[in-house]
């Protein structure tokens, strides 16, 4: 006879919002971005954030990753409380644990695809872990792209220089603010695969914003958001389920 199982685990959250409050402005021209929002991102899980144009869906990510203050409310990263740090602290953290990657490629021209996946590391005045550099570099498929400068380079290329840029430090969590925004069909499918596969491959955590159901058929979870608050949580998306809550939320 077995055991019955017992209760399933408590989540492991990589990054936390609580209680997050967001306004932009004074007075009657003021602008709630984010209402009172609580949400939590769990370590080694692919998350996308939704919603139409002004929905906070950005501000979200922003304030979840330390690089905008809340009005009110707090953002846990693992367990430490960065609505408590100094700006001096939160840099360091961001530095030591969150890596960007955002729609404009934001790679040095002067630089090869080397020197700008490690230029954080150089920034930092840290060594090189060649093992993982190489690990990323095989991954993302930039072998023999390596000695090329940017403008040598595809935009899908540029793109997976810029992810391999933000996991070279091995961050406890990856925001991507609609990465695959300015990439064609084949290019944008390089990218999303290749954070699936640090999802799935080393337990990355990647919290994703896009507009694009396609992109955000590739998480394991959706957050909708309208008017600043979530207003749906989709877990093992696919296109077309996606394109129906949309529908929905569009009614």
């Amino acid at each position: 006879m077995t055991s019955p199982a017992g209760p399933p685990a408590a989540p492991q959250w990589a990054a936390q919002v609580l209680g997050a409050v967001k306004v932009f402005g004074n007075g009657p021209a003021a602008v709630v971005a984010l209402d009172h929002v609580t949400v939590g991102f769990e370590q080694g899980r692919f998350t996308a954030i939704m919603g139409p144009s002004g929905s906070g869906k950005s501000t979200l990510m922003q304030c979840a990753a330390g690089l905008d203050r809340l009005t009110a409310g707090r953002v846990l990263l693992g367990d430490t409380d960065v609505t408590r740090l100094s700006e001096k602290q939160l840099t360091l953290v961001r530095r030591r644990r969150v890596g960007f990657v955002f729609q404009q490629f934001n790679l040095l021209p002067a630089l090869t695809a080397e020197e700008n996946i490690r230029f954080p590391l150089r920034l930092g005045r840290r060594p090189v872990d060649r093992e993982w550099f190489d690990r990323v570099v095989d991954t993302v498929g930039l072998r023999d792209r390596l000695d090329h400068r940017p403008a040598q380079l595809s935009g899908g290329q540029q793109q997976r220089v810029a992810v391999a840029r933000a996991l070279v430090e091995r961050p406890d969590l990856l925001f991507a603010d609609e990465p695959t925004g300015n990439l064609d069909s084949t290019s944008s499918t390089e990218v999303l695969r290749f954070l699936r596969d640090a999802v799935d491959g080393w337990g990355q955590t990647v919290v994703m914003v896009t507009h694009d159901p396609a992109a955000a058929a590739w998480a394991d979870r959706v957050l909708f958001l309208a008017d600043g608050r979530i207003v749906d949580d989709l877990v093992g998306p696919t296109r077309d389920a996606i394109i129906e809550r949309m529908g929905r939320m569009a009614a």
